[in-house]
């Protein structure tokens, strides 16, 4: 018997461009189906839009041609199962599209977790395919999705950066520093203070205080005030934002001594991209999975799930101090705050949640 499936897709050229579609689909044998229970839209979606074809994200989740299913994370319910191993009504969390359901194919299923092989999923990297089996009752539920996608990479990154000394820095410049990924850096980089690097950020004169009152930042600037800035200071630069101009003005400011520059998001949808001949390091792209390979053969899946448990439960409470989650049921909600967050129109301090029912 199929079942209807609602979900919500993006024009690729034109991304701003929305609609709600409507397909049916069947289990079948050794699959399950999954009804999405909640999931967190952020500026990290927008980055997974931006990026789509260059990383590949439109992939994923497929849909018809001109159009994407930008991914977020969340929980879903096993509602019909064909898979032996994976009862009815148990949760999960993980990789989801936007939308009432999901088919998967479950496999490599152990206590802890499975991956999802359907389709074209099977060539995904284990980050973005494997699913958390939920027992019991989980801290920090809400924040999770709103949260810990943004914080790991806010852990891969400070651990690259330590990996590699810094690459000399003297301090980190983080351009957005009010994105929810920027703060989960800067907590990281602060914990290491006074021995790490100074922790530097760049963000919007509407966001400052904001970002001053976190504590996570040994000095804040607005945008405008790039000069004030010292220009003899070996800096690395992390870059949330993606905007061009802004980019530069850092790169032309600071001129050689700028020994890395990586960007990280592009949480500025329509900001131009950067000169090819900008001075100081050459920006490039972090990709997350790189460092979380890296040190998965290291430590140890276990070591490496281990050590950033950890470090999300901490931040998990200190974050409990600053941010609300909103909560938003039902198509229109998800597709107003969608146009939002394309438009800036965000409040940091915010994040936000989404049901069907």
């Amino acid at each position: 018997m199929s079942i209807a499936i609602r979900e919500f897709v993006v024009n690729r050229p034109d991304y701003g461009q929305t609609k709600w579609v409507e397909r049916r689909a069947e289990v079948e044998d050794g699959q399950v189906l999954a009804e999405i229970e909640k999931f967190a839209l952020t500026a990290n979606n927008i980055t997974y839009a931006v990026a789509g074809d260059m990383l590949n994200y439109w992939s994923f989740f497929p849909a018809e041609d001109g159009w994407g299913k930008i991914p977020v994370w969340g929980f879903a319910r096993v509602v019909q199962s064909k898979c032996k191993g994976i009862p009815e009504g148990e949760r999960i969390y993980g990789y989801l599209p936007m939308a009432t359901h999901l088919v998967m194919q479950p496999e490599k299923i152990t206590e802890e977790n499975f991956l999802d092989l359907y389709k074209q999923r099977r060539e995904l990297h284990p980050v973005y395919n494997s699913y958390t089996r939920i027992k019991g009752v989980r801290p920090h539920d809400d924040l999770e999705p709103v949260l810990r996608p943004l914080y790991t990479t806010s852990f891969l990154i400070d651990d690259w950066l330590d990996d590699n000394n810094f690459f000399g820095a003297q301090q980190i410049l983080i351009l957005s520093a009010s994105s929810k990924t920027g703060l989960g850096l800067a907590y990281g980089l602060h914990k290491r203070r006074p021995a790490g690097p100074r922790v530097v950020g760049l963000t919007s004169p509407s966001n400052k205080r904001f970002v001053e009152n976190l504590g996570y930042y040994d000095h804040t600037v607005a945008y405008g005030d790039i000069a004030t800035l010292d220009s003899g200071v070996p800096t690395t630069v992390i870059d949330f934002a993606g905007d061009g101009n802004v980019l530069a003005a850092v790169h032309r400011h600071f001129g050689d001594n700028i020994l890395e520059s990586t960007t990280v998001g592009l949480s500025h949808k329509d900001a131009p991209r950067p000169p090819a001949d900008l001075p100081g390091a050459k920006p490039r792209f972090f990709f997350a999975p790189d460092q979380m390979k890296k040190r998965t053969e290291e430590w140890g899946r276990d070591g490496f799930d281990r050590k950033l448990l950890e470090s999300w439960n901490a931040y998990a409470e200190a974050s409990g101090s600053w941010i609300k989650v909103e909560h938003g049921t039902g198509e229109d909600a998800i597709a107003k705050v969608y146009a939002d967050m394309l438009a800036g129109r965000i409040n940091p301090a915010e994040g936000h949640l989404f049901s069907f029912k």
